[in-house]
């Protein structure tokens, strides 16, 4: 059996407990078995590829973006236990009142939390993948009430421990505090290091290393898992796998939440390498098939909803202008009409009821004044 790390002595609440210490990456005696991923990797590796191309059915890929991301917030805070939903998001967004604001709050401190590390990937003098740029998402992810105590930004000083009533009945115990930086420099040089003896890895599988190995140094006192899936979205971008998130690879993960646990620590206890990364493949070629057959749903849609209104007697300039803001802007009042289209209050509200008649929104209050409405068909697909 391969050993992937070793055990330290760390006391935390006046507790004595065996930390694991993960050995540096890449797995050696033995090595990762070729045989055991090329066939997955191609396939993942041909599935984003096709995701790619899909994007190009919708005439913005600026549309997709806007939902792919917000799914993936959604779904990487769910996977902690949020109850927020996407029509929650879009209500919020939208300035319409949302009840469980705290969770809410979560997911767009995600939403943040990834734009600033994709504007630093791709700024020439932006900050490269590193633990300074984890640190800054992180500060942004645990911005505001329940993140206060949790250190934002900062490595954590004391001991964490996974599962478990106290750290002597833990599922896990991550490594001692005084090893953490070390760990996350050996990650860092990881990433950055272009040889990796005579068979390099993919960088897919890399990708699957990278996740494992930060999930398993659990840096921060909170936060581990959102800022390690964010870390997947951001070596998919720096190896060039996708050249747009448009992927929620978190749907996966959630979907199979207990298989995700148990292949991390199959990683520490059996050496298990090989289990996880197929995983993770099978993971990539499903998130991209379903991401693919959802942008597919949308173009339908809106080339649909588009055909409806063009043939529309009514519709006119406003009207088109409105309805190709509506995937960026699903939930809206017709006072934010009037701002988007710097127009008047009656030509926004004409604008709106040319859709609403043709059934493309709905109004949600059912009142006379203060009235809302829902690109309703648009969201229900994004939900799916």
């Amino acid at each position: 059996m391969r050993s992937t790390g070793t055990y330290a002595t760390s006391t935390t609440s006046g507790e004595s407990v065996q930390a694991f210490v993960p050995h540096a990456l890449p797995p050696v005696r033995p090595a990762l078995a070729p045989e055991s991923f090329v066939e997955a990797n191609r396939g993942a590796e041909l599935a984003l590829a096709r995701l790619s191309g899909v994007a190009g059915l919708v005439p913005s890929v600026d549309w997709l973006l806007y939902s792919a991301i917000r799914k993936e917030a959604l779904l990487t805070s769910q996977i902690e236990g949020t109850q927020a939903t996407l029509a929650d998001l879009f209500d919020e967004e939208a300035g319409f009142a949302v009840s469980n604001t705290d969770d809410v709050e979560e997911v767009t401190n995600y939403l943040r939390a990834f734009r600033l590390v994709q504007s630093q990937l791709r700024d020439p003098a932006g900050l490269p993948l590193s633990v300074r740029l984890l640190c800054d998402a992180h500060r942004l992810l645990l911005d505001g009430a329940r993140g206060n105590g949790k250190q934002p930004g900062e490595l954590r000083r004391s001991q964490n421990w996974i599962g478990g009533t106290r750290p002597g009945n833990a599922v896990f115990v991550p490594p001692p505090p005084e090893r953490v930086p070390a760990l996350l420099a050996d990650l860092e040089r990881f990433i950055h290091n272009t040889d990796h003896g005579l068979q390099p890895l993919p960088p897919l599988v890399k990708t699957a290393l990278v996740h494992l190995q930060f999930e398993t140094i659990h840096p921060f006192l909170d936060g581990n898992g959102r800022i390690g899936r964010l870390l997947i979205a951001a070596l998919l971008e720096h190896w060039g796998l996708l050249p747009e998130p448009l992927m929620y690879l978190s749907g996966y993960l959630k979907q199979h939440q207990s298989e995700y646990y148990r292949r991390l620590s199959n990683v520490r206890t059996e050496g298990d390498w090989e289990g996880w990364v197929a995983f993770f493949l099978e993971g990539v070629a499903m998130a991209a098939h379903d991401a693919e057959r959802n942008i597919v749903a949308i173009a339908t849609l809106l080339a649909t909803d588009r055909r409806s209104l063009l043939a529309a007697p009514k519709a006119g300039p406003s009207s088109y202008r409105l309805f190709e803001m509506l995937p960026m802007m699903p939930r809206f009042t017709i006072d934010q009409v009037r701002q988007k289209l710097a127009t008047s209050f009656p030509t926004a509200t004409a604008a709106v009821k040319v859709l609403e008649d043709l059934g493309i929104v709905t109004e949600l209050t059912g009142q006379k004044k203060n009235r809302s409405y829902s690109y309703t068909a648009y969201i229900a697909l994004l939900a799916e």
